[in-house]
């Protein structure tokens, strides 16, 4: 008897397995969780240098107002709202709810519509604030 042929891995140039919304979802809760851990050092680093004085405050709101700085406040707000409106929905998951396949995907999608806008108003407000 010689065993069947076939693939080692689902991931073997898509011809197995096809990525799924709750899937995709699942890995990026994941990775937002990593991103906001990454971005809280440069919470830490901001609030050190705001204690530290003029000088280290001023380098850190240059950091923060450049084009890289603003990026990086554009994805960890992202990310904030992301993991935070996918937290909700595991949630519900948690007490039993949203498990049917149509619930899923439409609450899926509304974790990713509403983290977009929910970054959208916070980020406008803070550049409206900033001036």
């Amino acid at each position: 008897m010689t065993p069947a042929e076939r693939p080692l891995s689902p991931f073997q140039l898509g011809s197995i397995y096809k990525l799924q919304l709750t899937s995709v979802l699942s890995f990026s809760h994941r990775a937002t969780g990593v991103g906001l851990s990454v971005g809280t050092v440069f919470l830490v680093w901001w609030l050190v240098a705001a204690a530290s004085g003029d000088d280290a405050f001023a380098a850190a709101q240059w950091f923060f107002g450049s084009w890289l700085g603003l990026l990086l406040l554009l994805g960890w707000c992202f990310a904030f709202f992301f993991h935070l409106c996918n937290g909700i929905r595991h949630l519900f998951w948690d007490a039993g709810l949203g498990f049917e396949l149509r619930t899923a995907y439409a609450s899926g999608w509304t974790v990713v519509a509403a983290s977009g806008v929910l970054t959208a108003i916070a980020f406008a407000a803070g550049l409206l604030v900033r001036g």
